[in-house]
């Protein structure tokens, strides 16, 4: 594949930005998915023109898609841990302190 021309670069590096913040994750974020060590955006557009000659655009907008599906993913099951009830909320345990109460009153 040919390199990715400067103008190109610029507004990938611009729309990889306003992606992240339209989903709340930082370059740290996605230079931990990319396997990259430095959260650099120098870094990042190195990863994105390894993509970029591996299989031009198609392969670039592949990746970002995987690893905005896995984000979302983990926001649904993060939910889903979150709105699942414990087995003692506060009014059981309301409920045992005053049977408790009650028991030790007799």
């Amino acid at each position: 594949m040919s390199k990715l021309s400067i103008q190109e670069e610029k507004e990938l590096v611009s729309f990889i930005k306003d992606w992240l913040k339209s989903h709340g994750f930082t370059q740290k974020d996605l230079a931990s998915e990319l396997d990259v060590k430095s959260s650099r955006t120098s870094e990042i557009s190195l990863k994105i023109k390894e993509l970029y000659k591996k299989g031009g655009m198609f392969n670039i907008a592949k990746n970002l898609i995987k690893i905005e599906q896995k984000w979302i993913n983990n926001i649904k099951n993060d939910y889903r841990d979150k709105t699942q009830t414990s087995p003692y909320n506060q009014l059981d345990i309301d409920s045992l302190v005053n049977q408790i109460t009650r028991d030790t009153s007799e």
